[in-house]
């Protein structure tokens, strides 16, 4: 059997080379710098510094501040990462039964896709705001003393709301992709062979969105520990007392606010470890239970 063999020539690589060139630029060498700066002791304007080994990530570890910070981040992360998925999967299910003004939910429900995490928050901001705020008021009337300036659980629960507010949309959007994908044949099917809606939705409608769901869990843990830097630092700056803070915010309080960019690149390094740890837990046993 004779070998094919395609004449080499340079110019794919020309054509990746500029986002190779971003790469580099923008994520390995600022990465390389983090891991590089965590083993020093620098002084806040980087004029001297000293090789101080893992000093940094003892002092991180032993920190109870950073230990309660860590705890906080991953529980908010799974609160965001399951309320949002459920919510989504919910209003794709209604939505894709709606046969008159079908566009006008679906647009309704996505556009808040366009609303930056910064924007989010000021908007929250807006509804809890404790003398004007919509969503204060209607708290006081259900009977709870909400103070998100004082009592940590009441501001842990409005950045909680507005991120899921924020990546509902986004869920929604792929969800309704994935319900409207299943062919038709094998939904009027189910119809025949199982009366209960809800049964056949879990036995049938949920387990053929199975890689949508797990696409969509990885993502939005992701979105959880990182892009709801935005909605923390326009409402609650990690106050009262720090029990809002995410592990990213720390990483940004300690680094630029409090100069010590030695601490705070050892954060950033232990941040990326726990998030690249979590996703590699999910593709060995969550993907597992994925049928494609």
């Amino acid at each position: 059997m004779k070998r094919v063999q395609f004449s080499g020539t340079p110019l794919p690589y020309f054509f990746v080379l500029p986002q190779i060139a971003i790469v580099i630029v923008f994520f390995l060498w600022p990465a390389a710098q983090a891991v590089y700066k965590s083993f020093l002791l620098e002084d806040a304007w980087g004029l001297t510094s000293q090789f101080v080994w893992f000093r940094n990530y003892e002092d991180m570890v032993l920190d109870a501040d950073w230990v309660n910070t860590a705890v906080f981040t991953v529980i908010f992360s799974m609160i965001i990462a399951f309320a949002s998925l459920a919510i989504a999967l919910t209003l794709a299910v209604r939505a894709n039964d709606i046969l008159r003004g079908a566009s006008t939910y679906k647009t309704l429900l996505i556009w808040t896709y366009a609303v930056a995490p910064a924007v989010a928050g000021l908007i929250g901001n807006l509804l809890f705001n404790p003398l004007i705020g919509s969503m204060t008021h209607l708290l006081h009337a259900l009977g709870w003393e909400f103070d998100r300036a004082s009592n940590g659980f009441d501001a842990a629960f409005m950045i909680s709301l507005i991120a899921v507010w924020k990546q509902v949309s986004v869920n929604f959007i792929f969800f309704l992709a994935g319900l409207q994908g299943i062919s038709k044949s094998v939904q009027e099917a189910a119809i025949l062979d199982c009366r209960s809606r809800s049964k056949r939705f879990w036995t049938i409608t949920f387990p053929l969105l199975a890689p949508t769901t797990f696409f969509l869990l990885v993502i939005n843990m992701t979105y959880a520990f990182f892009d709801t830097f935005g909605i923390i630092d326009t409402t609650t700056r990690g106050a009262p007392g720090g029990s809002t803070q995410t592990l990213v915010y720390k990483v940004y309080t300690d680094g630029f606010i409090g100069a010590d960019l030695g601490g705070s690149s050892a954060q950033s390094v232990v941040l990326l470890l726990m998030v690249l740890v979590l996703t590699a837990f999910q593709f060995r046993f969550i993907e597992r239970k994925v049928h494609y």
